[in-house]
């Protein structure tokens, strides 16, 4: 059975990939975090929105994760490994 992820998790996934891509364009980005169009446009356009994730200008299509996106993702990878600590515990 596959487990549905979480909004974080859907944040979190977009974040890791943008943060591992250089320049990442969105196609690669969405492929990458194995997100459908609707859901990768509904949480890329709020971390772009937020300053998470910003445009570059070379190349002109490209976006790379900010400060705040990097404090963000470290954030969200601290409460997954406390989640997956609990698990292995309860």
């Amino acid at each position: 059975m596959v487990k549905k992820r979480s909004r974080w998790e859907l944040i979190y996934d977009v974040l890791r990939v943008t943060s591992e891509e250089k320049d990442a364009k969105k196609t690669r980005i969405m492929q990458r975090a194995y997100l459908d169009w609707r859901n990768f446009k509904k949480y890329f356009e709020l971390l772009l929105e937020k300053g998470f994730i910003v445009k570059c200008n070379s190349p002109p299509d490209g976006y790379k994760i900010t400060e705040k996106g990097l404090e963000l993702l470290e954030r969200l990878r601290n409460v997954d490994e406390i989640r997956t600590v609990g698990e292995m515990l309860g």
